[in-house]
C-alpha cells in the first residue's frame, strides 16, 4: 500500500507547486503570498486591500487559473486515457496517438474550426462532439483494419493505427491548406496550444473529461484481468467483447475532451503510465488514478515551461511534451526490444 499511498501523496503536494507556479508565471510575475490572499479573498468574498491586488486578482481569475484547469484537465485526460490504451492491449507503446484516437479527434475539431461556426457557447459543445465522434469512428477503422477473424494482434493494431492516422492527418492538412480566417488559430491548435481563454473552454471540457476519467476507473477491475487473456477473463465473469468496447469508449471521449479544447499534444499518455507502473505495479486500480494525477502535473510543468523558454512570446505546450517523449518513445522501443512487457 505504500508503493500507492506515498507517490500518490507526492504527487499531489508536487501538484500545488505546480499549480502555484503556473497562477504567478507570465509577462506579470504574481508571487505565491498574493497568489493566494487573492485565491482567499475570492472564496471569501472580500474586497482586494490594494490596487495591485485588484490587478492579480483579475489576471489569476480571468487568464492564469482557467488556464491551469485546463491543463490539469488535459493532463489527467491524456495520461487516464494512454494508461488504460496500454493495458487493455497489453504493450507500453500503445497511446492514444498510435492507435489514431487522438488524429482522428484532431481531425474532428479542425472540421469544426474551419467551417466557421462562430466562437459562441454552442462553438463549445460542438467541438468536442465533433473531435469525438471522429476518433470514435477512427479507432473503430483500426479495429476493423487489425482484426484477424476474432483474434486482434497488438502489432497489427499499431501498424493499423499508423496508417489510419496519417490518413486522418492528411484530411487535417488538406482542410487548413483550404481554411481562411480560422487558419491560425487551427494552427496553433494543432502544435499543441489553445487559442481558447477564460472559463468557457474548463466548462466544456469538464463534463466530457469527467464521464471518460470515471468510466475508466469503473472499469479498472476488469482492465487488470483482461491483461490476463480473453479466455481468463471470460472465465472470471467478463464479457469481454463488452468491457473492451466501453474501456475504449471511455478512453476515447478522454483523449476528445483534451484534444478539442487544448489541441494536440502528443507523448503524455505514453510517458506517465510507463514511469508510474514501475512505480507503483500494474494493479489499474491504483495505476489509473496516480497516472492522472501524474499527468495533471506534468502537463502544468510542461506549460509552465512553454511559457518562459523564449519569453515574452509562448511557445505551445506540445513543443515541450514532444521534446520530452520523442527520446523517451525510443527508450522504451528499445527496451521492449530486449524483454517482453
Amino acid at each position: 500500500m505504500r508503493k500507492f499511498t506515498r507517490p500518490l501523496l507526492l504527487c499531489f503536494a508536487v501538484l500545488v507547486i505546480a499549480v502555484f507556479l503556473s497562477i504567478g508565471v507570465g509577462s506579470v510575475a504574481i508571487p505565491p503570498k498574493e497568489a493566494l490572499e487573492v485565491l482567499l479573498n475570492t472564496m471569501e468574498d472580500t474586497a482586494p486591500a490594494s490596487d495591485s491586488t485588484r490587478t492579480y486578482q483579475t489576471i489569476l481569475l480571468t487568464l492564469r487559473l482557467p488556464r491551469t484547469i485546463l491543463m490539469m484537465m488535459t493532463g489527467a485526460a491524456l495520461a487516464g486515457s494512454g494508461c488504460a490504451y496500454q493495458g487493455l492491449f497489453r504493450n507500453p507503446l500503445a497511446d492514444p496517438y498510435l492507435i489514431g484516437a487522438a488524429s482522428g479527434a484532431g481531425l474532428g475539431a479542425i472540421i469544426s474550426l474551419t467551417l466557421g461556426w462562430p466562437a459562441s457557447a454552442f462553438s463549445y459543445l460542438t467541438v468536442p462532439l465533433t473531435a469525438f465522434l471522429c476518433a470514435l469512428l477512427t479507432v473503430f477503422l483500426v479495429f476493423q483494419l487489425a482484426k484477424v477473424r476474432k483474434s486482434l494482434p497488438v502489432t497489427n493494431l499499431i501498424l493499423a493505427g499508423v496508417a489510419v492516422s496519417s490518413f486522418a492527418t492528411a484530411l487535417t492538412s488538406f482542410l487548413l491548406i483550404n481554411a481562411s480566417g480560422e487558419l491560425r488559430r487551427a494552427l496553433v491548435w494543432l502544435l499543441g496550444g489553445s487559442t481558447m481563454a477564460g472559463w468557457k473552454p474548463v466548462l466544456g471540457q469538464l463534463p466530457f473529461a469527467l464521464i471518460g476519467l470515471l468510466g475508466l476507473l469503473t472499469f479498472a477491475y476488469q482492465l487488470n484481468v483482461l491483461q490476463f487473456g480473453d479466455e481468463q477473463a471470460r472465465q472470471l465473469g467478463i464479457n469481454v467483447n463488452r468491457a473492451r468496447t466501453k474501456i475504449v469508449i471511455f478512453a476515447t471521449l478522454s483523449t476528445a475532451a483534451a484534444v478539442a479544447f487544448t489541441g494536440v499534444i502528443g507523448f503524455v499518455g505514453l510517458i506517465i503510465p510507463h514511469i508510474f507502473r514501475r512505480i507503483t505495479g500494474g494493479d489499474m486500480r491504483r495505476l489509473l488514478p496516480i497516472s492522472m494525477v501524474g499527468g495533471a502535473v506534468f502537463l502544468v510543468l510542461a506549460d509552465v515551461i512553454a511559457r518562459i523558454l523564449v519569453a515574452p512570446q509562448e511557445l505551445p505546450v506540445g513543443i515541450i511534451t514532444s521534446l520530452c517523449g520523442a527520446p523517451f518513445f525510443l527508450f522504451i522501443l528499445r527496451r521492449s526490444k530486449e524483454k517482453d512487457w
